[in-house]
């Protein structure tokens, strides 16, 4: 597992250089689910994949950008599905990216993930590694070096709500609504790491990406984006559900289906839960 570690802190290293120095504008290709490519999500996947490619312990890769696994390893221990450069069209108005990764045993799916791993790209590039507990580090002198463990308060003070307002379901709105009217505040770029980073840190709150009418199974990737984060907001104390339940247990048929999502602290986690339990 180390030697993963090691890796994705190389990979970020040479990542925080391309979106410091590169093409910012789009490629003219698309990914397996239909979005235009930008120059860095092109790279920034060839990057982790020129890496991950010299590790032998990795069985199998798949990517956010890619529409296959590609095995690696055959007596390999570990499998391996990454966003290179999640929220990459932030980069041309500088705001922070971020790159997701999950570590998965014998098949990609929510059961065998066991461990995960995020890096924010922003003012500062932090890395947050999730094995039995969160720890943060940060890139210093071109080294990470441990700077905090992790943990959730049982209720925050954030609200990030995803997703396009005019889809959502009506019982949808009024649950974001009523959190707002409680005193949450409003904290939301349209990245997911730098947004699920800060509530992470500012110890709780509610990140939401619900299915809508135009997107019923959601629009965030499960093993991804979802999958990761899921493992992280646990382990932090808090939890990541689907509206009904643990998004650890949503099933997976194909690399890139998409769920529902809702990440958060206890409180706002019950609090989802009882509205949806009430609208199924």
């Amino acid at each position: 597992m180390q030697e993963i570690i090691k890796a994705i802190e190389e990979s970020a290293r040479r990542i925080k250089y391309l979106i410091e120095t590169g093409d910012t504008g789009k490629s003219q290709s698309e990914n397996s689910t239909g979005d235009t490519q930008l120059k860095l999500d092109i790279q920034s996947d060839e990057i982790i994949e020129e890496i991950f490619l010299k590790i032998p312990s990795i069985k199998a890769i798949v990517s956010e950008e890619q529409d296959s696994i590609k095995n690696i390893n055959s007596d390999g221990e570990f499998l391996i599905a990454y966003d290179p450069l999640d929220g990459s069209s932030l980069v041309d108005v500088n705001l922070s990216v971020g790159s997701i990764f999950g570590i998965y045993k014998n098949e990609f799916n929510a059961q065998n993930i066991i461990a995960s791993v995020y890096v924010v790209f922003g003012p500062r590039v932090e890395m947050v590694v999730t094995t039995d507990d969160v720890k943060m580090y940060r890139l210093l002198n071109n080294e990470f070096k441990f700077i905090q463990n992790i943990k959730l308060n049982e209720k925050g003070k954030l609200n990030a709500p995803g997703s396009t307002q005019n889809c959502w379901a009506p019982f949808h709105k009024q649950l974001i609504d009523d959190i707002f009217n409680d005193g949450y505040r409003l904290r939301y770029s349209g990245g997911m790491v730098p947004d699920l980073h800060q509530i992470l840190l500012k110890g709780g709150g509610l990140f939401s990406y619900p299915g809508t009418s135009d997107k019923p199974k959601g629009k965030l990737r499960q093993l991804f984006e979802v999958f990761p984060f899921a493992l992280a907001f646990e382990k932090a104390g808090g939890g990541a559900i689907d509206g009904f339940k643990r998004v650890l247990e949503v099933e997976t048929s194909h690399i890139h289906d998409t769920t529902p999502c809702f990440f958060g602290s206890n409180n706002e986690i019950k609090r989802v839960l009882e509205v949806y339990s009430k609208n199924v």
